[in-house]
């Protein structure tokens, strides 16, 4: 069992958590979104996904799944520190990273011991670079208290939980390939082919 945390409970974030906990683990979702948490809470759904909801379900009974609006609770013994927030189109076509800028400070504020900071969130090439010095920035050091992995999410809308649990490939990118690897042993399970390759190729 390891301790997962992911930031934002949208549709990746909801998806990869709620999978993560079923292989196992344990995993708190974070989202500021206080609406959406107080509702996931209460056992309902802030999207439909077949096969989701029963899954959370059985994950939160079973107290591998938990949800909170903070961020101190829920990097608490964190390992690995999945960034699963939107990024809006902006308007020139650009993803806005507003949000994974707003995560990683969150990230930085609270993190109090050595964690693998994951980008889940479809960004574009170069993110995982800003990511690591934001946390430099905010006084964390490369290697001691971080690591920086890229892993794109490949989820179809309708066969998200499908698509988790049986990936034709699985991405991960690193300056560090120990890293990389470590992120790597929570697949191990889904059996699939497992891609490690620099931090701006992934």
């Amino acid at each position: 069992m390891r301790r997962i945390c992911i930031i934002g409970v949208g549709y990746v974030g909801l998806t990869t958590g709620t999978c993560f906990a079923d292989l196992g683990n344990q995993v708190v979702c974070v989202d500021i979104n206080a609406a959406r948490i107080e509702k996931l809470n209460r056992g309902e759904m802030p999207i439909y996904e077949p096969g989701l909801e029963e899954m959370v379900t059985r994950n939160a009974a079973a107290k591998r799944l938990t949800f909170t609006t903070s961020y101190a609770d829920g990097l608490r013994d964190a390992e690995f520190i999945f960034i699963a927030v939107a990024t809006p189109a902006g308007a020139d076509g650009e993803a806005e990273l507003k949000y994974v800028r707003m995560a990683t400070e969150g990230i930085a504020a609270k993190l109090d011991h050595y964690a693998i900071v994951i980008n889940k969130s479809t960004v574009p090439v170069g993110t995982g670079d800003s990511v690591e010095q934001i946390l430099i920035q905010r006084g964390k050091r490369v290697g001691v208290d971080f690591g920086v992995v890229s892993n794109p999410e490949f989820l179809r809308e309708g066969s998200a939980v499908f698509d988790f649990m049986q990936p034709d490939r699985i991405v991960l990118g690193a300056v560090d390939r120990a890293v990389a690897e470590n992120v790597a042993q929570l697949y191990l399970s889904l059996r699939a082919t497992i891609m490690v390759t620099d931090l701006r190729t992934a």
